[in-house]
């Protein structure tokens, strides 16, 4: 993705230049990720420890992402983006390669050390495992994949992964015929989710000149797809965990998903009827903030609603740190 004008020339420093190149403003939403994950599998925030685990290992390794994002893509950022922070000077190439190796390391070690609170010994290798995933997704999309095709669809992955993290510790036993311990709601809760970034990387490919009305399209169908996908997760709940896991009924669930998707598709059909740079930029940025919205709905409907205010409350700091740092 390429950057949109940022709100003020106040970023200068080293500090700034850290929190510039890790694109700070979008860890909220990997943090509200796993948040909603969470609160999906336990309806409360506790135990805490393997939470703030959890959360440590997809800041750690969102965060490496973005500096192994920018490591790989130094050579077109020297011509095209020469005010980032390592085409700048501002951080050394050598440092920021050598920091993104080491958070996800980090992320790693993090998401395994979860496990350690897991009371019946069963599943405590899922969350060090679907960080281990995570990784090989991020790897593969910043070294490998970025300019295929098949990159939206990686990029995919990692959000998948990100949710799956935060639904990865089970305080208890899981029927052993449960796909990797995961039940059915939870696979399309983050595969809906995985299916909408798939949908706005599509769309984002070609923000900075004037796009292609079919490959904005596709990215657009897509991001319907993952949201019908959060709309019907409901369906895929058990008759017997309904009735403690939904807090709202099934029909309502899909009211507040078409109300909040049918938004974030206007915005980004007006950017299709008129693909120039702007629009199409805007709406992507609408589409990112738009994610923590969705993590918020998805809380609403399966734990108390404080829990739903918590998470949408990610956004007061995503908008602030925004006017300063690009999120792109």
């Amino acid at each position: 993705m390429n950057e949109l004008p940022e709100t003020t020339p106040n970023t200068s420093g080293p500090v700034m230049a850290y929190l510039r190149l890790f694109r700070v403003p979008n860890l909220f939403t990997a943090i509200a990720d796993v948040l909603m994950g969470f609160l999906v599998v336990h309806q409360s925030l506790t135990p805490w420890p393997p939470l703030l685990c959890l959360l440590l290992a997809s800041a750690c390794i969102y965060t490496a992402g973005m500096v192994l994002n920018d490591v790989y893509d130094i050579e077109i950022d020297r011509v095209e983006r020469p005010q980032r922070p390592l085409p700048a000077g501002d951080i050394s190439l050598t440092w920021a390669r050598r920091l993104g190796f080491l958070l996800l390391g980090f992320g790693i070690l993090a998401g395994a050390a979860s496990g350690a609170w897991t009371e019946t010994g069963q599943l405590a290798w899922r969350g060090g495992l679907i960080a281990l995933l995570l990784v090989a997704s991020v790897l593969l999309y910043d070294g490998l994949l970025k300019k295929t095709p098949i990159a939206p669809l990686v990029m995919g992955s990692c959000r998948f992964f990100n949710v799956l993290l935060g639904m990865s510790f089970a305080l208890a036993a899981v029927p052993a015929e449960v796909l990797g311990g995961y039940q059915p709601h939870e696979w399309m809760i983050a595969g809906g989710f995985g299916c909408y970034i798939a949908g706005v990387t599509w769309f984002a490919r070609t923000e900075a000149k004037v796009s292609s009305r079919w490959q904005l399209g596709l990215g657009v169908l897509v991001m319907t797809l993952g949201l019908l996908m959060l709309a019907w997760f409901p369906a895929f709940v058990s008759e017997i965990e309904k009735a403690t896991l939904l807090q709202l009924p099934e029909n309502i669930v899909f009211l507040l998903f078409m109300l909040l998707g049918g938004s974030i598709v206007y915005r980004c059909t007006v950017a299709v009827l008129d693909p120039v740079p702007a629009r199409v930029q805007m709406a992507v940025k609408n589409c990112l903030q738009s994610l923590i919205v969705l993590n918020a709905a998805v809380t609403a409907c399966v734990a108390e609603f404080t829990y739903a205010v918590l998470v949408l409350g990610l956004l007061v700091p995503m908008f602030v740190l925004g006017r300063w740092f690009r999120s792109t």
